[in-house]
Parts: C-alpha cells; sequence; structure tokens
C-alpha cells in the first residue's frame, strides 16, 4: 500500500510540473501579446483542497504566490507551508470575526467587499503593529450570490477607506460570471479593466492601483489580454478539486 501511494503521489507530483510550465507559457505568450513581460504578471496559486506537500512541490518549481479560500483550511495547513520561498493570501470570502486569525498569517486579503470588513481588518492590522494589504472585490457580474461592491458603489467605497492607517488598497479583484463563450467572459474583463483605468486617474488617499487580479483556471489567459496583472490558478496548476 505505501509503494502504491508513493506511485500515486509521483505521478500527481509529475503533473503539477507539466501543469506549471504549461502555464507559465501561456502566462508569458498572454503578456507579451498584450504588450508586458512575463514578470509584469503575478501567479497565484489557489490552493484550496490542495495538501501541503503539493504546494510546496510547486513552490519549489518556483511558484512565489499561494492563496487561500477558507480560513479553517489556511490555518490547519499553516505550519506545512514553505513560507520562506513563497508569500500566502487570503482570496476568499472572510468574516468579520475570522479577521483576527489570518492578520499575522497572509501579506494580503484580496476579497474586501464592505466597510464594515475593511474596518476590522485596520482595527486587528493596529493591534500587531502592521499594514494589511488589500484588494477590493468588485462584483462585476451583479450576480446575487456572489460577494462584491458593486462597480457603481465602487468609488464611494475607496473614499470611505482613505481614512484607515493599517489598511492599504492596492488594486481591485473580481470573480465574473461563468460564461458559455470565452467573449462573454473578456467583457466583463474589459468592464474591470476600465474600472481599474477610471480609479488610477482619480486622486484617492489610501488608494493605489497596483494589482488587477482576476482570471482563473479556464480564463487566465484572456484575464492577462484584457489587462489582469494578477491571475488566480487552481485545478489547472494542481488538478481537479476533490471534495470530502
Amino acid at each position: 500500500m505505501p509503494e502504491k501511494l508513493s506511485e500515486e503521489m509521483s505521478s500527481t507530483l509529475e503533473a503539477v510540473r507539466r501543469n506549471y510550465e504549461g502555464i507559465t507559457e501561456t502566462i508569458a505568450r498572454a503578456a507579451q501579446q498584450s504588450g508586458r513581460q512575463p514578470e509584469d504578471i503575478t501567479f497565484l496559486a489557489a490552493t484550496k483542497t490542495v495538501a501541503p506537500e503539493i504546494i510546496n512541490y510547486a513552490i519549489g518549481l518556483g511558484l512565489r504566490h499561494i492563496g487561500e479560500n477558507k480560513v479553517q483550511e489556511l490555518l490547519s495547513k499553516y505550519d506545512a507551508y514553505d513560507l520562506a520561498h513563497s508569500d500566502l493570501q487570503f482570496i476568499g470570502h472572510l468574516q468579520t470575526n475570522k479577521v483576527r486569525q489570518i492578520i499575522d498569517k497572509v501579506s494580503m486579503i484580496q476579497s474586501v467587499d464592505t466597510l464594515r470588513l475593511a474596518q476590522e481588518i485596520d482595527r486587528q492590522a493596529e493591534k500587531i503593529g502592521r499594514i494589511m494589504d488589500i484588494l477590493v472585490e468588485v462584483n462585476i457580474g451583479g450576480e446575487a450570490n456572489k460577494s462584491g461592491v458593486s462597480p457603481e458603489g465602487l468609488e464611494e467605497l475607496l473614499s470611505q477607506m482613505g481614512g484607515f492607517r493599517h489598511i492599504k488598497v492596492r488594486g481591485l479583484m473580481t470573480v465574473p460570471p461563468i460564461c458559455d463563450k470565452k467573449a462573454e467572459v473578456c467583457k466583463f474583463f474589459d468592464r474591470m479593466r476600465q474600472l481599474f483605468i477610471d480609479i488610477s486617474a482619480k486622486t484617492l488617499d489610501n488608494v493605489s492601483m497596483d494589482f488587477l487580479s482576476m482570471g482563473m483556471s479556464d480564463d487566465f489567459a484572456e484575464a492577462i489580454s484584457s489587462g489582469a496583472n494578477m491571475v488566480r490558478i487552481g485545478s489547472a496548476l494542481f488538478g481537479a478539486r476533490i471534495y470530502r
């Protein structure tokens, strides 16, 4: 049985290696086609349900950014991550009462969509004497079942965050609606890009538009073509999710 498990792991790691190489090649090609360099694009691996030993193998290949969706999973895996060679971000929906559990463990929280959540992040960051980088999540498709501030409410929310001393808005993120055709999802990416440009042109306290985080396993090349400089890739790297 141990031998079989070892063979399975070896096969899994080999698939991750091939996937990693393919993804980095696609990122490089999409970046160059959009007039940028491969190093302009941040490749963040979404590691939900992925075992630490597999995550660490990918880090050994050169992966430098990982992101977890669930607080409890992040905490259960935290001590096993190779954080000497990769940073850890939080990319899922975050409840205010869970902020204190991750505030000292992540470099960025990508999914801030309310003033109340921003206030709690600021409060908890002050307690430990740090400034937390955040991205503001935009519900670009106006979907009732998804988190995110509306495009129309984005500027007001950013303005309200201007007085916080222990958070720094570093950009925007989104999860667009599921679309049958790539051309349809590109319309949402293009809308996000325009929001990003519009906000970048304004002078808002405590706001810098450094990152536009959009695009996942099925559409990251299109997202890069539409202006994304951070992509969140899970199943294309680690294989189909296994939920237990």
